[in-house]
């Protein structure tokens, strides 16, 4: 048992802590500041020590489904979806966790650094071992965009999967990575960067839209998550449902793809998670939308 182990949201003195790990109220102090250098939202004041609000800690986390166990809390990382892969490869089962409170070499799609700080934003990635055929793994980046914008009520979807403010900002982020076996996909690693209490330049936080918190964030997108996993045998079902959360559907976009820039009205998403746009079909790209932000459609 460690300090982390022991710690709340509710302030408690040294003395209590030293006493119930067995040390000295210094190393308690010792322990506090070393952990905070490592990232972990430690908070030591007059009134003693405790851990911000809404933080992920593990006893304090109560996933309400399958996902989410076993979990690993960590502080300072190079990538969560690094050290995911390792315990991945190391025969960790569907559901496995990893959040961090800092990443040193965090991204996003396309190989884009994530920008992220301790306690405001949160990171992590999450574990799953989909019996599935590789031409349907394109839908999982769309129901993961579509679990995460019924976890947080706010925004709307920008194909494929980054949740924007209702202003056209960003908020949020899901980052696939896969392995094959096969004609089959071994495991997949879905990488999750919220801006919570804090944006970067030119981005959103959910803060300025929602009460929630890291915890209740966390929480709620797994639970969206495992509810909407049996959608992926129900393509047409699960592109009705992320219609409705879409900024993209509709409305005139550009997207640059590899091959150079697709303009048009985005049609559809198609059943392979492809976007239909002027009647061409773009598998991979950036979209940005033309004329401001559109209301989700109905």
């Amino acid at each position: 048992m460690g300090l982390l182990d022991l710690l709340t949201e509710t302030p408690q003195s040294g003395e209590a802590l030293a006493r119930a790990l067995g040390v000295s109220r210094a190393a308690v102090h010792k322990e506090a500041r070393r952990l905070q250098g490592e990232g972990f939202p430690v908070v030591v004041d007059r009134k003693g020590y405790r851990i911000l609000p809404g933080t992920p800690l593990p006893h304090l986390f109560r996933p309400q489904g399958r996902l989410g166990q076993p979990y690993r809390y960590l502080g300072r990382v190079g990538s969560t979806q690094d050290v995911l892969r390792a315990w991945a490869e190391a025969g960790a089962p569907e559901g496995a966790l990893v959040l961090a409170e800092a990443q040193q070499r965090g991204r996003g799609r396309r190989g884009r650094p994530w920008e992220s700080r301790p306690a405001t934003s949160l990171t992590f990635s999450l574990l799953l071992r989909p019996k599935l055929p590789l031409p349907t793994l394109g839908l999982l980046p769309l129901l993961a965009g579509l679990a995460l914008w019924e976890a947080v009520g706010v925004g709307g979807l920008k194909w494929p999967n980054d949740l924007l403010s209702p202003d056209g900002r960003k908020l949020a982020g899901v980052l696939l990575e896969a392995k094959a076996e096969g004609e089959e996909v071994a495991y997949a690693l879905l990488g999750v960067g919220v801006n919570v209490a804090w944006a970067p330049e030119g981005a959103a936080h959910l803060g300025e839209f929602s009460s929630l918190s890291r915890l209740q964030v966390l929480e709620g997108f797994l639970l969206r998550l495992e509810a909407l996993l049996p959608f992926l045998e129900k393509p047409e079902a699960l592109l009705a449902r992320y219609r409705q959360a879409s900024y993209t559907l509709g409305w005139p976009v550009r997207v640059h793809t590899p091959r150079g820039p697709v303009e048009g009205v985005a049609e559809a998403v198609l059943p392979d998670g492809s976007l239909l746009v002027g009647g061409v079909r773009v598998g991979a790209g950036d979209v940005e939308l033309l004329g401001g932000v559109r209301p989700p459609i109905e």
